[in-house]
C-alpha cells in the first residue's frame, strides 16, 4: 500500500528477474513500487535507478554502485545485499543447469571442486543447528530455487506434470534401470512432463529416458553407454562424465531435477533439462509432491520412496469431499506388497476415504501409464 494526499492506492508487486525485463517496466514508470528486483548486475544502469522513484522496491543481491545502493535506501527502497563468502547465490533467478553444478567435471576437472561438492561441504561445514547467518543464506536461496521451479512448471498445465520417485541405488545396466528410463520416455512422448527427486539411480533413468523422447531409437545405444559406469561410487567423476557426455550429444529435454544437499552424498543426475536444488529436504519433497497435478508414480526404493509416498497421501486423506486427486501409483506389486508392505498399509489408511479411488498399485511401468490414462 502506499500513501499519497490522504488516498491510499493498492501497489502490485513484479518480479524482476532479467535487464530486459528492468528496462521495459523502466521505460514504461518512474515509479519503481511493487518492484522486487531479484539476482541482476545494474551497475550499466546507475543513471536509470538514480532518477527512478524507488519508493516501495526491493532489491535481492543485485550488483550496483555503492552511491546508488545509498541513494536507493535514502528514498525508501529495500536492499538485501550479497552475502559474502558462499559457494552459492542465494538470490539466484533462475534454476540450476548440469553445467553450473558440475563446473569442470567434463573437461576433466575434479567433482570435489565442483560447485555442488562445494556447496555441500559448505553445509556440512555450519554444524547443526546451523547459525543464524547460515540459516538465512539456505532459506533465501530455497526460496528462490522454489520460485524459479514455480515460474518453470507453470508454463504447462498442472494437469500434464507427473512425478516419478524410485530409490538411488538402482545401477545402470540393470532392468530395473532400462525400465525406469522406458517410463520416462513413454511419458515424455504422451505429452507429460517429468518431475524427479533428480538424484542417481531410478530418477536418473527416469530423467534420461525422457531426454530421449526426441530420439528413442537410439535409447538402447545410449543405456549400454552408461552401464559403463554404473554406479556414482566409488568415482563420482566417472559416473557423471560418461552421463555428460551424452547429454551433450542430447541436448534438449528432459524434464525436471528436484535433489538437496540434505543427501549430499547422493550427487544430481546431469539428464533434466533443468534442475531446483534445495538445502531443505522437507520443502523440496513438499515443492515436488504439490507440482505433480498429472500423479506421481513410486517405483521400488527404501525409506526417501517410503516417506514420499505418505507425504502425498497425507494430503489426499485430508482433501474436502469432491476434491479432484491427482492418481498416487506403486509400481512393482511384489515389492510394495512383500519387500516393503507399504501398499497393505496405504490401503488400510484410504478405507472409507475419497483418495481410495486414486491408489494404484500396478505390476508394471506400462500399466502404470495406463492408470494415468
Amino acid at each position: 500500500m502506499r500513501h499519497s494526499g490522504g488516498v491510499t492506492h493498492t501497489v502490485g508487486t513484479v518480479e524482476v528477474e532479467s535487464l530486459e525485463q528492468f528496462d521495459r517496466l523502466r521505460s514504461r514508470s518512474r515509479s519503481m513500487a511493487g518492484w522486487f528486483v531479484q539476482d541482476l548486475d545494474l551497475r550499466d544502469r546507475s543513471t536509470s535507478l538514480l532518477t527512478a522513484d524507488p519508493h516501495g522496491a526491493v532489491f535481492l543481491g543485485c550488483e550496483m554502485e555503492t552511491a546508488v545502493e545509498d541513494s536507493l535506501r535514502d528514498r525508501g527502497a529495500r536492499v538485501f545485499p550479497e552475502i559474502v563468502g558462499l559457494p552459492f547465490d542465494p538470490y539466484r533467478a533462475r534454476l540450476y543447469t548440469a553445467a553450473e553444478l558440475y563446473g569442470n567435471v567434463a573437461g576433466g576437472g575434479a567433482y570435489a571442486e565442483s560447485p555442488d561438492a562445494l556447496s555441500n561441504a559448505w553445509r556440512l561445514a555450519q554444524g547443526t543447528p546451523p547459525d543464524v547467518g547460515a540459516t538465512l543464506a539456505m532459506s533465501l536461496h530455497d526460496h528462490s530455487i522454489g520460485d524459479a521451479l514455480m515460474d518453470a512448471v507453470n508454463q504447462v498445465a498442472r494437469s500434464r506434470v507427473v512425478g516419478v520417485m524410485g530409490g538411488h541405488g538402482v545401477v545402470r545396466g540393470s532392468e530395473m534401470y532400462a525400465d525406469a528410463a522406458k517410463l520416462g520416455l513413454a511419458l515424455t512422448r504422451f505429452g507429460m512432463t517429468v518431475l524427479t527427486g533428480g538424484g542417481p539411480g531410478a530418477m536418473e533413468a527416469v530423467n534420461l529416458g525422457a531426454r530421449m523422447a526426441s530420439a528413442p531409437d537410439d535409447l538402447d545405444d545410449v543405456l549400454a553407454t552408461v552401464a559403463a559406469v554404473p554406479g556414482f561410487l566409488p568415482s563420482v567423476d566417472a559416473w557423471a562424465r560418461v552421463a555428460l557426455e551424452v547429454r551433450e550429444r542430447y541436448p534438449e529435454g528432459g524434464g525436471y531435477g528436484v535433489p538437496t544437499w540434505f543427501y549430499g552424498h547422493e550427487p544430481p543426475n546431469v539428464f533434466p533439462a533443468a534442475i531446483a536444488k534445495y538445502f531443505s529436504n522437507a520443502l523440496r519433497e513438499d515443492t515436488l509432491l504439490q507440482l505433480c497435478g498429472g500423479g506421481v508414480l513410486y517405483l521400488p526404493g527404501a525409506a526417501g520412496t517410503v516417506q514420499e509416498i505418505f507425504q502425498a497421501a497425507t494430503p489426499a486423506f485430508y482433501a474436502p469431499e469432491g476434491t479432484r486427486i491427482p492418481p498416487l501409483v506403486l509400481v512393482g506389486r511384489d515389492y510394495w506388497t512383500e519387500t516393503l508392505p507399504a501398499w497393505p498399509l496405504l490401503t488400510a489408511l484410504a478405507a472409507g476415504h475419497g483418495m481410495a479411488t486414486a491408489i494404484h498399485c500396478v505390476d508394471t511401468w506400462s500399466e502404470a501409464l495406463d492408470v494415468l490414462g
